[in-house]
């Protein structure tokens, strides 16, 4: 991995500078402050292959959010812990996480919630106890809207709550996408990334068949690109051929200062609030509120 790219890769066609996603690119204004707060529009960040950026781009795009004063629920939804880990928190010390308000009805939201030190972002943290969740899950009734029921108890409380999945499709993923309003499905700039999306599009349809027909897919990000590639250039085509509009503007740049965050338990947008990266996530939250997909 290398910072050593151009800052962006554009070219002109007539008036129009052309960007990344081979689209006429806009700059995308700073959102209003709100006069109130809430309710949440949920949004899953869903992808089953792993690696693909997708806990990396929860926590950046919900620390932009709040820095653009939206409050934020980030919900960990992983047995990795990834999303709390990446936040501060130490998942195996954790004695109230996620699994206990599925499982519990005596445990509430309020229980298990963890205010961060990134102002405006609260965690509803999860670890290794939620992948007992899927097999207990089975047996209950109306299975599915578990995670929603709960979040109905914090929904007014913000204005975005983010969804950090799994990387598996299984009654987890189905879970989250009960809850949800939309979807972003964070995908890296390769081939092999792009096949496998098919069949999350088959489940998301599944879900909007039979359990929530107001699930609708927020947007999809490009993630890990390297811009100098032409694989990567052709990746990105094939994606706005496959999603159209769907597809965010802004895409997310490969570079080492991610990692560098991550051990640090930082946001890029604070760790390094200059860099390309930090600015990419700003622009993503920009273009999230200017869609109309988040407060």
């Amino acid at each position: 991995m290398t910072d050593q790219q151009p800052t962006e890769l554009f070219t002109i066609h007539g008036d129009a500078i052309i960007g990344p996603t081979g689209r006429p690119k806009h700059e995308f204004p700073e959102p209003l402050p709100l006069d109130s707060h809430g309710p949440a529009r949920i949004i899953a960040m869903v992808n089953q292959k792993g690696g693909v950026g997708k806990t990396t781009s929860a926590i950046n795009l919900g620390a932009a959010l709040a820095g653009y004063g939206r409050r934020v629920l980030m919900v960990d939804f992983d047995p990795q812990g990834a999303l709390s880990a990446g936040f501060g928190a130490a998942p195996h010390d954790l004695d109230t996480t996620v699994y206990n308000v599925l499982m519990d009805r005596s445990v509430s939201v309020h229980d298990a919630l963890i205010r961060t030190h990134v102002p405006g972002v609260d965690l509803l943290p999860a670890n290794i106890d939620l992948s007992a969740a899927e097999v207990q899950l089975v047996t209950e009734v109306g299975r599915e809207q578990v995670l929603e029921r709960a979040l109905r108890q914090v929904r007014d409380d913000y204005d975005v709550i983010l969804i950090d999945c799994q990387p598996s499709l299984g009654l987890l993923t189905v879970n989250a996408l009960t809850a949800a309003h939309g979807v972003i499905i964070p995908l890296v700039a390769e081939f092999f990334a792009l096949r496998a999306v098919a069949l999350l599009k088959e489940t998301i349809e599944k879900v909007q068949d039979r359990i929530n027909p107001d699930l609708e897919v927020d947007g999809v990000l490009v993630t890990m690109v390297d811009l100098r590639t032409t694989h990567a250039k052709e990746v990105i085509q094939r994606i706005v051929e496959a999603f159209g509009d769907k597809v965010f503007e802004t895409v997310i740049k490969r570079s080492v200062k991610f990692p560098d965050a991550t051990v640090a338990a930082e946001p890029i947008t604070n760790y390094a609030t200059k860099h390309e990266g930090a600015k990419a996530y700003r622009q993503l939250a920009r273009e999230l509120i200017l869609r109309g997909a988040s407060a």
